[in-house]
């Protein structure tokens, strides 16, 4: 079993929802990004997407783009994202961690050498945003072969063919996109989550993370008792980009612990 569905089955038994934070690899400084991933874990994370920053996320609003271009001007490569995992795999065995990112980095490093560095890494899951089903064939056989969870995103315009060759393909658990737009959008409409979900598990088995347009406690809170996974990202990394040097730990571990304490209805 691997270490993301361990997570989802340990929190189904406690009645409980992941909460997933996304944060940018080598954002705001390559020194911060373990431990920031360390307090990620202490505040209430139960997976972590660690982004690799590329030049052009199609997917990513304006916030997250601008971490993307910090973290490239700071040099952060894939080669070094997965050095960041590794240090964190350390001392934390337990908190899976997924590579969310673009193809272009993945292809110029490798197929077969990507999966086997993420695989030694300690990686648990690579989302890979602009990779349909029928262009991941032979990833995600590398992927499950190095004991990495391939993930999707399924978006609201997805048609069922499409969802059919995403739930056979998927492992560990699939994103659903809650908006047509980038990540950052506002205007979320949980009750047009809520019917597109029941309409999704009718084919998906794996567990649903809802992510894109969260941005306060109401909010997670609202998409948790629907789905079984809260995605934060742009939220996060906003109060990364605005925080003084040395608050960062502090402001996102104080969000992050009010997002957990909301999902968990505290």
């Amino acid at each position: 079993m691997s270490r993301i569905t361990a997570t989802f089955t340990a929190l189904r038994e406690q009645k409980r929802k992941a909460l997933i934070p996304f944060v940018t690899a080598g954002d705001p400084d390559q020194a911060t990004c373990v431990p920031l991933m360390h307090a990620l874990a202490a505040a209430g994370a139960d997976v972590i997407e660690l982004g690799v920053p590329f030049s052009d996320p199609m997917a990513d609003g304006p916030t997250i783009q601008r971490s993307s271009e910090r973290a490239l001007r700071n040099g952060t490569s894939l080669k070094i994202v997965l050095g960041f995992a590794a240090e964190f795999r350390k001392t934390n065995n337990r908190t899976p961690v997924v590579l969310m990112g673009y193809a272009n980095p993945i292809e110029a490093m490798g197929y077969d050498k990507f999966a086997a560095a993420a695989g030694e890494a300690g990686v648990d899951g690579v989302l890979v945003v602009d990779y349909p089903p029928e262009e991941s064939l032979k990833l995600s056989a590398l992927l499950e072969k190095n004991g990495i969870d391939p993930i999707f995103l399924i978006a609201p315009t997805s048609i069922d063919s499409r969802i059919e060759e995403i739930a056979k393909l998927a492992r560990g658990y699939v994103y659903y996109v809650s908006l047509r737009g980038v990540t950052g959008s506002a205007n979320l409409n949980v009750e047009e989550i809520r019917k597109k979900l029941a309409e999704l598990r009718v084919r998906v088995k794996i567990p649903i993370g809802v992510g894109f347009g969260i941005r306060d406690g109401k909010t997670a809170r609202a998409v948790s008792e629907i789905a079984d996974a809260v995605v934060i990202g742009s939220r996060l990394v906003e109060e990364i980009e605005k925080s003084p040097p040395g608050r960062v730990l502090d402001n996102v571990s104080v969000l992050v612990k009010d997002m957990r304490a909301a999902i968990d209805g505290r």
